[in-house]
Formats: structure tokens, sequence, C-alpha cells
């Protein structure tokens, strides 16, 4: 069986590498185009062309797919590139470009999409993001048959995972990488034998992970407590949870809710006791969150403790509301 593959960051990059691994025959990757990162803003290739190179797979990188669209002769090259490959069957995560129809019929075996949540839940952009910031108690992988519509095909495989209590994106990605990996290759050695039995997606329970903007970055304090903890942990690594303190930006990794205050008409967002322990601030309807990992911009993570040394957060002081309520 030849798998073309089509994805882009890390998450795509660990299903490749077990495809690799079980032995199957990749002869070509799709991937975004290079992008600039890091303080030079050098262009770097996505860590799927890099492992596609590495193991000598062609790689074709469109800026799209579609014939009609804004990058015609990207699509015309890409079609060229999966001629040339005639795979059986082509394998998507998180690619980053949505395939039009001519792309989801080429393969006789179609499309098969790895995607991070249990389906309908979080159809879209940032499943994990979503779930955590949700609290979720359950997170997992559906490996779908790829339609023309945003991640509404047929399950052929799904797998759940618990969410643990301090889970982050950046951890929860890495256990659906790895397990989405191992999923797909049962998937496909599955069709080897077989059409591979596939189930409608339940018409209720839909939900719509939209993609993370930098704007929701800004912590408002007007929202409870246990709501803003999920947040800082959904946005870690990406786009990484802020407070605006005295002109500065403070960016929060981590917290915990705190008990309820003695006087809960204490405004939202004012330091209520800083200490070794971490930074209280006064949240939602009494409520209070003890902030215990923090950052300067252009310094490190740290411990609450080592964090104060650097920076002289007071009881009293307040943190800047956002115009408006984070949505």
């Amino acid at each position: 069986m030849k798998v073309a593959f089509a994805g882009t960051p890390e998450f795509a990059r660990a299903a490749l590498a077990q495809l690799l691994a079980a032995g199957f025959d990749v002869p070509l990757a799709l991937t975004q185009p290079d992008r600039p990162a890091g303080r030079g803003l050098r262009l770097q290739p996505s860590p799927v062309k890099q492992l596609a190179l590495a193991c000598g797979i062609a790689v074709a990188q469109p800026r799209g797919l579609r014939m009609d669209g804004r990058w015609p002769a990207d699509a015309v090259q890409a079609r060229a590139a999966l001629q040339a490959a005639q795979p059986d069957v082509m394998v998507v995560a998180a690619y980053g470009l949505l395939l039009p129809q001519w792309v989801l019929e080429f393969p006789r075996l179609g499309c098969l999409n790895i995607h991070a949540s249990l389906l309908p839940r979080w159809r879209g952009a940032a499943p994990i993001h979503r779930a955590i910031e949700a609290g979720d108690a359950e997170s997992g992988v559906t490996i779908m048959q790829m339609d023309a519509g945003l991640d509404t095909g047929d399950m052929l495989r799904m797998e759940k995972l618990p969410i643990a209590a301090q889970e982050t994106t950046a951890s929860l990605h890495d256990k659906l990488a790895a397990l989405g990996a191992g999923m797909i290759v049962k998937v496909l050695k599955q069709l080897g034998q077989g059409p591979a039995p596939a189930t409608p997606q339940p018409a209720t329970g839909v939900s719509y992970a939209r993609k993370i903007e930098k704007h929701e970055a800004a912590i408002d304090w007007r929202q409870p407590a246990d709501a803003i903890e999920r947040r800082i942990r959904a946005f870690d690594p990406f786009p990484g949870a802020s407070a605006q303190w005295d002109g500065q930006r403070i960016k929060l990794w981590r917290a915990e809710t705190a008990p309820a205050l003695d006087q809960p008409r204490v405004p939202c967002g004012q330091i209520l006791q800083v200490d070794d322990a971490g930074v209280a601030v006064a949240c939602q309807g009494g409520c209070a969150l003890r902030l215990t990992e923090l950052q300067r911009i252009g310094g490190k993570r740290l411990p609450a403790r080592e964090f104060l040394r650097g920076f002289a957060l007071r009881a009293g002081q307040c943190f800047a509301l956002p115009e408006s309520a984070t949505p």
C-alpha cells in the first residue's frame, strides 16, 4: 500500500515516523511552505519536511490546492506530484490546508484524517486547546474518512484518553500525537485486508474548536478562578496566558484555585497576597487564583518564589482588566 502523507507540525511528524517504522511505502509528503522563525526570522522547514527529507521522501509545499484558487500553479504542481506518487491512500494530520474534492478523490481509498478529539466534539482547528479550556474530562483521537465538510466524515476508529488535572496543551498534545500515530497504523493494516467499518458521526454533541488567536492570551479577572486556571493550561505553550501590571506584560504559566475571599467585594484583578507559595489574585464571585509560575517578557519561566525576587508585586496592587470581557 502506497501512502501519501499531508501534515505540518510535530503532531503530524509523529504519525509519519510511525508509518515509516511500520514499513509503509510513503512516496510523497505534502506540508506547509517554510516559515520564518526564531530571532533571525530565517525560513524554517516544518517537522514533517525535515523527517521526509531525512528519509528520502519527495516533498511538495503548495500554498494552496484549489485549481481555481489564489495559487492555481501550486495546485497543478501538487497534482503532478500525486500523479507521480500514485498513492492508494492519503493520511492527513494537522496539515493546515483544506483539501478540495479533487484531492479527496485522488487516492483509490480516499483521505484519512487523524483528528485530536472525540468527534463530533471539537471539530476544527484547535481541539486540544479547547478541550482543556472547557474543562473536558477526556479527550482522544478519531481516525476519520475525510469528506468535503469540516471534520464531518465517517469515523473508522476512536480511542479515548483522560485529561489529567494539571494537563496542559503541551502535555496532552504529546499523548495524543503518540496515540494517533499508533491508531493510523492499525487502520491502514485493516484497510489492507478489506474495507474498514465506518460509523457516521452523531448529529448531536457537535462543537467547534475555533482557531486560537493571540488576543485571547489576555486574562480577564472578571471570570471565575477555575475558568482562568484552565485557560492558563490550555494556552501553554501557545499563545501563553498573560496579565498587564503597571504597563508591563507578565506571562502566566501555572496557577491553582485558592480559598474563597473573606471580602467578596474586592475588585477583580486585585492582588490579595504575595508569598513564596504564589500571588493570589481576586476573581469573579469572591474567588481567588494563586499564580505559581510566571515569566517577565524576555526572561525565563520561574516558580513564583524566584520570580518575585526580581519583580515587586505587592498585595493591594491590581492587574489591569481587558477593555472587554474575554469570549
